[in-house]
């Protein structure tokens, strides 16, 4: 009984080291990155295809930023906070990028390309974020 107890803590010690490192792992990866959020608030009425932003929209984008981008991510929104409360955003894209500059260099030529596919998937006026990394 003792040894099965012993194993069963060195398995859990050994679980939760492994699963630190990597959390802890991710966030110093990405530490002085720039991060830009896209987020779409949700309104009633609005409209979002995630199907269309996740398979065309975002990687169009991600190849405007080629090498610069690191990854980006895609959020759906799918509760409030708070219990009761509207959603507050429907998605979220977010790109991570080591230089902010040639971020700007590179969306710039492109913006009227960006926005004119916007209609495609949806009928909401994105807020975007732009901040750095900092854990």
């Amino acid at each position: 009984m003792k040894l099965r107890l012993f194993v069963s803590f060195i398995l859990l010690t050994s679980c939760f080291a492994v699963f630190g490192q990597e959390n802890q792992g991710s966030s110093v990866a990405d530490k002085g990155l720039t991060k830009v959020s896209v987020m779409y608030p949700y309104a009633e009425g609005k409209t979002f295809n995630m199907q269309y932003y996740e398979s065309t929209h975002m990687p169009m984008v991600a190849k405007f930023l080629g090498s610069n981008l690191v990854k980006y991510t895609i959020e759906k929104g799918l509760a409030s906070g708070i219990p009761n409360q509207p959603l507050p955003f429907m998605a979220i894209g977010t790109f991570y990028v080591k230089n902010l500059s040639e971020y700007q260099a590179a969306i710039a030529p492109n913006r009227d390309a960006i926005r004119a596919d916007f209609s495609n998937y949806t009928n909401i006026t994105p807020i975007i974020l732009v901040g750095e990394v900092v854990k």
